[in-house]
């Protein structure tokens, strides 16, 4: 998937004049500046193209600090103001009388030109008590699964900048994000206020940040918690996709709640993510022993909607709704805020006829060819079991291979080695690898103890708890540290000794292999020489073993494809490998292949 690069900004509704007739516009001290009236209090928004998705994971909450830095000295006020950081804007927003509205944007102004650095701590400790109240949804894990440990997937994640981001790194930020040239404003009101000091550091309209992709197959699924089924995908911005939201919204509530009884909530949902695509995002809750029947409904419903079975009802209805956004009062004041957000990102701007215009042309086999693009792109998450029957494909739950270095036995479990090597980190599972690379290291987080949590850009996440595995001594944690760029590196407080983890005491069950076999003989360790000496004999044939690929290809197998039996080579020596040398390191004996 690919975006394109967005013009910086000449403001789309200079070039519009038929706007004039419910929107104006002008520049206030350099800014684009939207406005028309409404009668009473006066609402006004000041919106930055900066949000969440801007961010890298460790210095995520960086646009949250500095929008909570520049409302403090508000401070207590009968004035209905607040701010919102979102994915791909930040806007701050008040609701008064002239000379409230004035006061307001003004003090906003002066603060980002001068943040009170002196409130930077308070205001990082009033973040992090923010989140810890917020909670997780079912749909909080999906922005990672999709895009992993970077730009638009970070809003799955804590904002780790509220715990290392420096002032200079902070001021930076609004220096270089929150100026003039990258905000739009609006005010709901005939005429620009007068007295109105809004000067900000000139800048640049940034492009919406360009989307990762951790799916390498779609449409895929994962499993999810009980009672929630989620669906996203991305489609491209149009009249049309608008429309089958709808659609499939009313066909879920009627075919999963109305007709199957397995939903309480069936719903249906349409935002835009950047100037040219959108997230669709559908939801259905069950319960326990509707699951099944609730996921079944909702792959029939939408292989109804692929197919084009769309009844001429269902279309009329939900176009009647988007029509209706249109029949209120004071139209142009309604239209300001989703004007002010288009403008920020690039992307086009239609007067209410123009999209009427659009609505009244969407047909059924318009919202067929949306459906299946939005198919084609989906990630379902489903509480029950998997989606293969529905041609899903599992995303990814393991890397596609490892890391050669020392190995660290699980003291828990007897089928999980750490492996710390000058690449990076892999942890060996009986359900397979899971790999950080260093230079592929979004954040990782360290503890004076010596634990230390590496993220991959891919949103995989490995632990090392040196009290949980076997020899993992400083000189091994001084290879993480030197190995991880600096910029990734965000350092964590001190922790109690009673919430430093422990090896759990094991039983006779923990210490059986999965297949019932006999127990462990204790939990002696090999010498070092011998881990030692097997480590030498693994990185020989790891270097040796892309000739045996060559020798392969070059020879052939009839009815095969090379690259691939190559491939499929390569990870079966590669696991017989780290399984022999784990075994090793056990035991002392090698594993023997089958």
């Amino acid at each position: 998937m690919t975006t394109h690069e967005h013009p910086p900004a000449a403001p789309e509704v200079d070039a519009r004049p038929q706007l004039d007739a419910l929107v104006r516009h002008t520049t206030v001290d350099g800014i684009p500046t939207l406005f028309a009236p409404r009668p009473g209090e006066i609402t006004a928004g000041l919106a930055f193209r900066v949000g969440h998705a801007d961010e890298t994971l460790p210095t995520a909450g960086i646009t949250h600090l500095v929008e909570h830095l520049a409302l403090f000295h508000l401070g207590l006020s009968d004035l209905h103001y607040n701010g919102a950081t979102a994915s791909t804007y930040t806007l701050f927003h008040v609701t008064g009388d002239e000379t409230e509205v004035v006061t307001y944007l003004n003090s906003v102004c002066a603060a980002l030109r001068d943040l009170p650095m002196d409130r930077l701590e308070t205001e990082k400790e009033i973040l992090r008590t923010e989140a810890g109240s917020r909670g997780q949804g079912p749909m909080s894990q999906m922005p990672l699964w999709r895009y992993g440990a970077q730009g638009y997937g970070l809003s799955s994640y804590d904002e780790l900048g509220t715990r290392s981001l420096t002032a200079d790194q902070v001021r930076h930020w609004a220096e270089t994000r929150f100026t003039r040239d990258n905000a739009v404003l609006f005010l709901t009101t005939d005429h620009v206020p007068d007295g109105l000091d809004l000067n900000l550091p000139a800048g640049r309209r940034l492009p919406t940040p360009a989307p990762t992709s951790t799916l390498p197959v779609t449409p895929a699924y994962l499993r999810g918690e009980d009672g929630h089924l989620v669906f996203t995908s991305v489609v491209r911005r149009s009249t049309a996709a608008a429309v089958f939201a709808e659609v499939l919204g009313r066909a879920l509530f009627q075919d999963l709640r109305q007709k199957g009884g397995y939903s309480y909530s069936a719903e249906a949902d349409y935002s835009s993510r950047d100037a040219d695509f959108a997230t669709l995002t559908a939801y259905a809750d069950a319960l326990p022993q509707k699951q099944d029947a609730a996921v079944g409904g909702f792959v029939d419903a939408f292989a109804r909607l692929r197919a084009g079975r769309i009844e001429q009802a269902e279309l009329e209805s939900a176009r009647g709704k988007l029509l209706k956004r249109y029949d209120v009062p004071d139209l142009g004041a309604a239209l300001l805020p989703s004007y002010a957000l288009s403008l920020l990102t690039g992307h086009r701007i239609l007067t209410p006829e123009q999209h009427r215009d659009e609505l009244r042309a969407v047909g059924i086999d318009d919202l067929r060819e949306v459906a299946r693009e939005a198919w084609d792109g989906g990630l379902l998450q489903v509480p029950a079991r998997g989606a293969e029957w529905a041609g899903l494909t599992p995303a990814p739950r393991f890397s596609p291979s490892g890391v050669s270095g020392t190995l660290h036995p699980s003291l828990e479990d007897d089928d999980v080695t750490l492996i710390i090597g000058e690449t990076g980190v892999t942890l060996s599972t009986p359900g397979g690898l899971v790999t950080v690379r260093y230079d592929a290291c979004a954040a990782m987080t360290t503890r004076p103890d010596g634990a230390r949590c590496l993220t991959g850009l891919d949103g995989f996440r490995i632990t090392v708890e040196p009290t949980l595995f076997g020899d993992v001594t400083a000189e091994r944690i001084a290879v993480l540290d030197k190995a991880v760029p600096a910029a990734a590196v965000v350092p964590l407080p001190g922790r109690p000794a009673e919430e430093i983890p422990q090896p759990r005491e094991r039983t006779a069950s923990d210490a059986r292999t999965p297949t019932g076999g006999r127990k462990r003989s204790g939990d002696r360790k090999p010498a070092a020489g011998r881990v030692t000496g097997h480590f030498v004999l693994v990185t020989a044939l790891a270097t040796l073993w892309p000739v045996l690929l060559v020798t392969l290809v070059v020879n052939g197998i009839k009815g095969s494809e090379p690259m691939g039996l190559a491939t499929i080579a390569g990870c079966a020596l590669e696991f017989l490998l780290i399984r022999s040398a784990r075994n090793l390191y056990r035991t002392g004996q090698p594993t023997t292949p089958p």
